[in-house]
């Protein structure tokens, strides 16, 4: 479960949290979340491949992003860590040398897990929005749902909901289909 560890938080105080937990300064208060299970990891190393095959290589898709799995946020006095991110390389050329990127994202991407949902929807979603992010995307490995938001006037707007098994084009990726199916492991039979 995510947890308030500090409030009043400093980077110091940060790295101060053990190896194996996910650690964040939201509005000064430092959150530490347990490391994914399996349902958040399959769904974000999936999707985070087909993104980054079509988008940072190229492969099968038009390229052009940088697509960065897990980077460290540095963006005003938040420590944040998306699952995903992306950056258009028409705005960043080339990829920093960096532990922490000081540079908002162009779209950032949430997988909840049941220790973290209220932390992404809550807390991160808003701040993405405060520094401009123009897409952000929650995948909910339960649910088996993406929801896409784009960033208009400062407020989430809900471009679309998908579910399911069904193949998608999603902004602001949608020169690819990602079929959704692969994302999600199969449920377990009754017993």
């Amino acid at each position: 479960m995510t947890k308030v560890a500090k409030q009043g938080a400093t980077y110091e105080d940060l790295l101060k949290v053990p190896d194996g937990v996910v650690a964040e300064i939201v509005e000064g208060e430092l959150y530490t979340s347990p490391r994914p299970g399996s349902r958040h990891a399959q769904a974000a190393l999936d999707l985070a491949s087909q993104v980054h095959r079509a988008f940072h290589k190229g492969d099968g898709g038009p390229g052009g992003w940088w697509i960065v799995f897990e980077p460290e946020l540095h963006l005003g006095g938040d420590v944040l860590v998306p699952d995903i991110a992306g950056w258009r390389r028409e705005r960043i050329p080339e990829v920093p040398d960096v532990v922490a990127w000081t540079i908002e994202p162009d779209w950032v991407c949430e997988v909840i897990s049941r220790s973290t949902g209220r932390l992404d929807r809550m807390l991160k979603m808003p701040a993405y929005a405060r520094y401009g992010i123009p897409y952000a995307w929650i995948v909910d490995p339960y649910l088996h749902t993406i929801e896409v938001f784009q960033l208009v006037d400062g407020r989430w707007k809900t471009l679309n909901v998908y579910d399911g098994d069904q193949q998608v084009r999603i902004e602001p990726f949608d020169a690819i289909e990602i079929p959704l199916a692969t994302l999600w492991l199969p449920e377990k039979p009754p017993a």
